[in-house]
């Protein structure tokens, strides 16, 4: 079973050592990243590969529409891990243009548990209601709600007592809320950078 798929790791670990044969050894030693994605489950968006770095070099928690709750175990356990254990420099929230779990939000459907998972995308949506409403229905209007959903996000990271306790004994941590574009594999900063509680208490 998946004979391809440990094909593939085989040539891609042999590739790895050929150019660079300590590759691996250096891995086993430490894990000391300064970059934490919080990025959507989405397949076509690759943490790593998509900003060019290396195993090692980012530590990575995903999972649908990119959200930070702060009632999430799951969540809250790897940024404080990534916070206090690595101490991590930049963190950054990615959403993607063309998002399902954006559109399922706002789709008026029912469609099980992830609802609930998706509702503080449902309470950006009725936050923005009146700028949304002054675009055209469709993409336009989806695109729109997963940037404010990055800002929200980033708010909520930055609100974060992990992150808060960060700032105050002076350590050096950045929160930065960027989009992927699926079309031409970009990614475009929103310009909502938090360095300090003073910044993060000035967010939307």
């Amino acid at each position: 079973m998946l004979d391809d798929l440990k094909a593939r790791n085989r040539q891609w670990a042999a590739a790895k050592t050929a150019a660079d044969p300590g590759f691996f050894r250096r891995l086993v030693g430490q894990q000391a990243p300064e970059y934490f994605w919080i990025g959507c489950s989405d397949s076509r968006v690759p943490a790593n590969e998509i900003v060019g770095l290396d195993p090692g070099e980012m530590f990575v928690h995903r999972n649908v529409a990119n959200l930070a709750p702060p009632q999430d175990a799951n969540y809250l356990s790897v940024l404080q891990f990534a916070v206090d254990v690595i101490r991590v420099k930049h963190i950054l929230v990615v959403g993607h243009y063309g998002c399902g779990g954006i559109a399922a939000a706002i789709s008026g459907r029912r469609l099980g548990l992830v609802d609930h998972w998706l509702h503080p995308i449902r309470e950006v949506h009725e936050a923005n209601r009146a700028e949304l409403d002054t675009l055209p229905e469709g993409r336009a209007r989806l695109d729109r709600l997963c940037e404010l959903n990055v800002m929200r996000q980033v708010r909520n990271v930055a609100s974060d007592v992990f992150v808060q306790d960060a700032w105050g004994r002076g350590q050096t941590l950045f929160v930065h809320g960027w989009v992927y574009s699926l079309e031409n594999g970009l990614v475009t900063d929103l310009n909502v950078t938090v360095d300090g509680p003073d910044r993060a208490a000035a967010l939307p």
